[in-house]
């Protein structure tokens, strides 16, 4: 299995991992599976700024994690919001552990601080699985969202990454990053 950096052309096939999620559950609070123009758009959108990982084998996109903006004020540069999903029926094989080792190692050469996951509640496998990582939970919303039928609680989880320090060490965006990557002699979509 390789960790690689997803890219434009991977939205058909991780939508097709996110699209049960939207349908058969409330892990995401999204009704409407998105468009593979859509899709696209969000994740080229995501590398102008963040990482956006895919656990491949064999040809196969399995798992992708990415970071999001926390927050679009300048003061939350240091802290992002996590997202995984792994391909249904291949739980527990260790890409969801791959996938966010590796986004991890890259948002602290990005400098970053903090690191947040919005759950649906409950969700005892993606809390076990965060906790593992070192996630908290720091917060605990009522009825936040309706999906399926019924009123889902939310929680926020959070992992300090990097230390607070003062002045911070600067964010660096991930095409900066990226860069510094292809002259290490790194493929493109390696990361």
């Amino acid at each position: 299995m390789e960790i690689r950096i997803a890219a434009a052309e991977d939205a058909p096939q991780l939508l097709q991992i996110y699209a049960p999620y939207i349908t058969n559950s409330s892990i995401t609070f999204e009704y409407r599976i998105p468009t593979v123009e859509e899709f696209t758009q969000r994740i080229c959108h995501t590398l102008a700024r963040y990482p956006y990982l895919a656990a491949e084998e064999a040809g196969e996109i399995l798992g992708y994690t990415y970071a999001s903006a926390f927050k679009e004020r300048d003061a939350y540069d240091w802290s992002v919001e996590t997202s995984i999903y792994v391909k249904e029926g291949i739980h527990h094989k260790g890409i969801g552990r791959a996938l966010y080792t590796a986004l991890e190692e890259i948002l602290a050469q990005q400098h970053i601080c903090n690191l947040c996951a919005c759950i649906a509640y409950p969700n005892p496998a993606s809390i076990a699985f965060h906790e593992s990582f070192g996630y908290q939970t720091v917060a605990h919303f009522h009825g936040s969202g309706f999906k399926r039928d019924a009123w889902s609680d939310m929680i926020w989880m959070e992992k300090e990454l990097c230390p607070h320090t003062i002045p911070p060490s600067p964010f660096i965006p991930f095409p900066a990053l990226h860069t510094r990557y292809q002259k290490k002699g790194r493929a493109e979509n390696e990361y």
